[in-house]
């Protein structure tokens, strides 16, 4: 039975992919950068491994952040957890990606909505 990852190791992780993500990084350069593998990237991102204390600063030196950003220093751990569990969904990353290509707010808002239609859930996440 496989161990289910700690929550703090996935909230972790996941804002490590929003990080490298958002400054255009592939798992592959950040893992070339700090001297890893990119499986190795993958199963920080999702938690399944810890990231060691060296390997953390040198990911947020490649990242051009801090270690405090990528470990959530004066965040809820419980949102992030949520989050990095929602972000492990098979395509969340590229949608999220396609949806802030859109650059018309009304578009946007329209695809939103009929998102929210679709998982019967029109309450959360109503602002852009």
């Amino acid at each position: 039975m496989a161990r289910k990852p700690d929550p703090i190791d996935a909230a972790a992780g996941a804002r490590i992919r929003r990080r490298r993500l958002a400054i255009g990084v592939t798992q592959a350069e950040l893992a070339r950068t700090v001297g890893t593998t990119f499986q190795q990237v993958q199963k920080y991102e999702n938690g399944r491994n810890r990231v060691p204390t060296s390997r953390l600063v040198a990911i947020a030196a490649a990242l051009e952040t801090s270690v405090s950003a990528l470990v959530g220093e004066h965040r809820d751990v419980s949102q992030d957890t949520r989050l990095a569990a929602e972000l492990a969904t098979p395509g969340a990353i590229k949608l999220l990606a396609a949806f802030a290509g859109i650059e018309d707010a009304r578009a946007r808002a329209a695809l939103l909505s009929v998102v929210q239609c679709m998982t019967n859930d029109n309450d959360k996440g109503t602002s852009s």
